[in-house]
């Protein structure tokens, strides 16, 4: 097995379990015993020390590991976007943009925001509409 794949695998396995109450209590209990611990130590810059490191060292891992995860289900996302774009009466033009530019992405967006604004105000014409109906016909 490649190296690439067994870090997947790991880093597959450490999201989907830190994700989970389990890990969840695990960092709040050891948190406590930190915490209990505080006065055999008289609250010293060691026993201070200890915390700060370890929860660094862990931030600094799970940081490259969640992304790692994190970078496979977005372009697992991408994918079927594209997909469900291209078996579809979408605008095929719409496959990759996140390929684009950021101006080119910020006018699309725009042209998209107008469009479901547009869409909003006629839905709201034809509800108007219908109350006025089911008015005519209650009165």
């Amino acid at each position: 097995m490649s190296a690439n794949k067994m870090f997947q695998r790991f880093a597959e396995a450490v999201a989907r379990w830190s994700g989970r109450p389990a890990a969840f209590v695990l960092a709040a209990l050891v948190i406590v015993a930190w915490g209990v611990t505080g006065p055999m130590f008289h609250f010293g810059d060691t026993w201070q020390l200890v915390i700060n490191t370890g929860t660094t060292i862990v931030t600094f891992l799970m940081v490259f590991l969640i992304q790692n995860t994190q970078n496979r289900d977005s372009v697992a996302l991408q994918i079927k976007l594209d997909e469900l774009i291209r078996s579809s009466a979408a605008h095929n033009a719409l496959l990759n943009l996140e390929e684009l530019d950021d101006v080119a992405l910020d006018r699309i967006r725009r042209h998209y925001c107008q469009l479901a604004h547009d869409a909003a105000a006629t839905a709201a014409d034809e509800i108007e509409r219908e109350l006025r109906k089911e008015e005519g016909r209650q009165a």
